[in-house]
């Protein structure tokens, strides 16, 4: 298992690790309604691709035969948009490694602080990984009530940015 930079032809698999870690997994921390609405579909490769190319670092794991089963992004600002999964590959490492080197990208970068918005699953990941839980955000998705949680990770050595 080895993390790399995104390759276009990651696209397809990229949407099918989203759409199984939601559907299937998602399944442990929401109902089915929020689980359908969060994941209607398998999002499109051309997806992928756009965010490749709007500034952010996207990568991906992959298996031994150079099949992606997790993927994860930063951007410029810190924010950590994605990092899924696939069910198949919980509990290897394979998110915890991508993470490790998200992180490494942001102390690259200058970044003084990372964040994201966990879900109910991801929320003890961030936790282990150093974040911090600011509060939880309700939200409406495509009419259904829905939450995740706004977490926050300093890094040291940075200054934390002025609000």
């Amino acid at each position: 298992m080895r993390v790399r930079a995104f390759r276009p032809e990651d696209g397809e698999r990229l949407g099918i690790i989203f759409y199984r870690s939601v559907r299937e997994g998602g399944r442990r921390g929401y109902s089915r309604e929020q689980v359908e609405a969060w994941a209607v579909s398998v999002p499109p490769a051309s997806l992928y691709k756009t965010k490749a190319g709007d500034g952010r670092m996207l990568l991906v794991t992959v298996d031994d035969r150079d099949k992606p089963i997790a993927y994860g992004d930063l951007e410029p600002n810190g924010h950590i948009d994605h990092l899924f999964c696939h069910p198949d590959a919980i509990g290897t490492g394979a998110a915890s490694k991508l993470y490790d080197h998200l992180e490494r990208q942001a102390h690259d970068w200058h970044i003084g602080r990372i964040f994201v918005e966990a879900s109910e699953l991801a929320r003890p990941f961030f936790a282990h990984k150093g974040f911090t839980l600011l509060q939880r955000h309700d939200f409406i998705m495509r009419g259904v009530p829905m939450h995740h949680y706004w977490m926050e990770k300093l890094l040291s050595g940075q200054a934390r940015p002025q609000t």
